[in-house]
């Protein structure tokens, strides 16, 4: 019997199952609270109820998670320097420090301005000891990358700290998405190396033998090593998971899958049984990547989304936060001070132009991890001593240090992950309702009361009007999700919009109704779906799905993936004509090539494709690899056969194997 184990470490839970990875049978099941301040201890307390005896007969162990995308929806992750060459970026992510340098190659692959060197060392020289990982990016550089090569060796011997290159990552054209990508991947190398040395470190307390596996955004899996390279590539690990464990679940092969997690709501849609992949890269919040993974569309609402009243109007932020419910199991004293707050007098607050600036009496903070730099003030430093043991609010910790509550910079030390913030969520609704109870709904029940009584409602109405708005929110992203799919938009407009919301509220007061149907059904993946999703299903006029062991799919999805590794090769004619003989020039990642004619730039481009997928694949951890090809010409014909010309060709070569485990 071939046994494996799965993991889906989210940024609520950490689920964990065993299947018998020859029947598909889900021998155990379990989920855990995910441990922020140490993710072994969430990772460990989701296994300690399995069979000791069972955990030793493991072969393969595969992870999935929603950190690093959680990571770049939340804006958090570690310092990150940016240097450009050859052109400037826009922006898109902010990184810490940024410096743009002159060099730059043309289409060619030719060096057309030399690279200034001196500049590159001035600037490493000025932030060392200020980041703690470097992106490189050169325009053009995926024609010839030797540029970035120079730079990454520099900063290696100056500033030693983790370093990525632009060409590393992608071989598309699009500096700005390249930058992106490179910027976000340099933030989240230490998430991905903490969260892989937490589940190593359970699975040698547990005598676990077996190799680890990582899920990428594709669907595919990689070996830890390469994970801890390039952690960017695990954007959407979790949603690719869900997706591959709902078809597994259901058997459904054209479905859309919704995961609703603690920070974040995934929306994909399977067809012939597998995700489509968006070669263009993964969307994160508006933000394109050039990332190859699953076309899935990621939105900052979920379980623990907090919830905030800003004058009159209540508010779903992305922002994530410990639901009540759940910090008052582990610090019994906070309902004791949530049960004062919900009975003073409440005080009037004023509407505010930055929410995420808005001071809530029933939020509280509490440090989960020392600082790791010497850029904090006194006053932060003062701020993280006094809430190491205890929650404080910021009013709480403004009385004991005298300072007033706007002195702290609370968004900065949750952006650092030194502090985790508690406060009213999703869930906490759930607990006092009275539909989901798990952790202590009197501590919800005394939060709401208190948010309730701001806007002069009963709670009951708190609970109807801020569930309703969720439900409303994740109509919404779905509604974007497939108007995206039809049309290739990202943005809505307001005619579009208005006739959406008139199908969502099922509003009939006005002059015409708006009624939507979805052609396929909706798979629930996730432990609040059958809260939400039974309203979605039905103002959309579409079948529901929840399938036993939803609430693990994604843990289900990481067993059942292969090693999947592929690169584009550009063979491009050095002159345009009628022949397809013409000298080519062939252009990938591992550098650029001349050829003397065509037909031996396509069997170069196979050729060095092969060696080089196959051994991205065997590094991944596969065994008894196939590769495959896929050529794809480029043509321009004004409709006579004598002057069909070549403009270029894109060689796709892949790679797939298994794991050795599953051979």
């Amino acid at each position: 019997m071939l046994l494996g184990l799965g993991f889906d470490t989210g940024g609520t839970y950490t689920d964990a199952v065993i299947m018998n990875l020859e029947t598909d049978q889900i021998l155990m099941s379990s989920k855990a609270l995910t441990t922020r301040y140490d993710l072994s201890v969430g990772i460990k307390n989701s296994i300690k109820n399995f069979d000791c005896d069972v955990l030793n007969k493991i072969s393969l162990v595969s992870l999935s998670s929603t950190l690093a995308t959680n990571s770049i929806v939340e804006g958090k992750g570690c310092r990150v320097g940016l240097i450009c060459i050859g052109e400037k970026y826009d922006n898109t992510v902010n990184a810490d420090a940024y410096a743009c340098i002159k060099g730059c190659h043309d289409l060619s692959g030719n060096e057309s301005e030399p690279l200034d060197i001196d500049a590159a060392e001035k600037f490493f020289n000025s932030i060392k000891g200020k980041v703690d990982g470097l992106a490189i990016t050169g325009y053009l550089s995926i024609r010839n990358p030797e540029h970035e090569i120079r730079i990454k060796k520099l900063a290696n011997c100056i500033l030693n700290i983790p370093a990525v290159c632009g060409h590393e990552l992608s071989s598309g054209l699009g500096f700005n998405e390249r930058t992106t990508t490179c910027i976000m991947n340099a933030r989240l190398i230490p998430i991905i190396k903490d969260l892989i040395d937490s589940v190593n470190k359970v699975l040698y307390d547990n005598n676990i033998k077996a190799p680890l596996m990582i899920v990428k955004g594709d669907g595919s899996i990689m070996d830890q090593k390469m994970a801890k390279e390039r952690p960017v590539e695990t954007i959407l690990s979790g949603p690719a998971a869900s997706m591959i464990g709902a078809r597994k679940l259901t058997g459904q092969d054209n479905a859309i899958v919704m995961d609703i997690g603690g920070t974040t709501t995934d929306i994909g849609i399977l067809r012939n049984g597998r995700p489509r992949l968006e070669k263009e890269g993964a969307l994160i919040g508006e933000k394109r990547t050039k990332v190859l993974a699953a076309d899935i569309a990621t939105s900052g609402i979920g379980g623990d989304s907090r919830i905030v009243v800003n004058g009159q109007n209540i508010l779903l932020m992305p922002t994530k936060a410990i639901p009540l419910c759940v910090a008052a199991n582990k610090w019994p004293d906070l309902k004791r001070r949530l049960m004062k707050i919900a009975t003073e007098k409440v005080r009037p607050t004023p509407e505010a132009i930055k929410e995420e600036n808005i001071i809530q009496e029933t939020e509280f903070f509490i440090k989960i991890k020392n600082p790791s730099s010497d850029t904090l003030s006194n006053l932060d430093l003062k701020f993280l001593d006094i809430i190491k043991h205890e929650p404080l609010s910021l009013s709480e910790a403004g009385e004991k240090l005298n300072v007033h509550p706007l002195a702290f910079n609370a968004s900065k030390l949750e952006g650092m992950e030194l502090i985790q913030r508690i406060g009213l969520t999703p869930t906490d609704l759930l607990h006092a309702e009275g539909s989901y109870l798990i952790y202590d709904a009197e501590a919800s029940k005394l939060g709401i009361l208190h948010q309730a009584t701001k806007l002069k409602i009963a709670p009951e109405e708190f609970i109807f009007k801020t569930k309703k708005k969720f439900i409303d929110k994740l109509c919404m992203e779905l509604m974007k999700k497939l108007m995206f799919e039809e049309t290739g938009l990202l943005n809505i407009d307001c005619s579009e919009k208005i006739l959406i919301m008139k199908a969502i509220e099922q509003t009939s007061n006005t002059e015409f109704d708006c009624m939507i149907k979805l052609n396929k059904p909706i798979i629930g993946i996730g432990a609040p779906v059958a809260a939400y999703l039974p309203a979605v299903a039905k103002r959309f006029n579409t079948k529901l799905y929840i399938p036993e062991y939803s609430e693990v799919g994604n843990a289900i999805g990481a067993l059942t993936s292969s090693i999947i590794e592929s690169i584009e090769i550009l063979v491009k004619p050095n002159q345009t004509g009628n022949s397809d003989d013409s000298p080519c020039l062939v252009f990938a990642t591992f550098g650029k090539t001349t050829t003397t004619s065509y037909e031996e730039g396509l069997e170069l481009a196979k050729f060095k494709g092969e060696i080089f997928v196959k051994e991205l694949a065997e590094k991944a951890g596969a065994v008894d690899v196939t590769v495959s090809y896929d050529v794809n010409e480029k043509r321009y014909s004004t409709g006579d056969d004598m002057n069909n010309v070549l403009l270029e060709t894109i060689v796709t070569v892949t790679a797939v194997g298994k794991p050795k485990q599953f051979s």
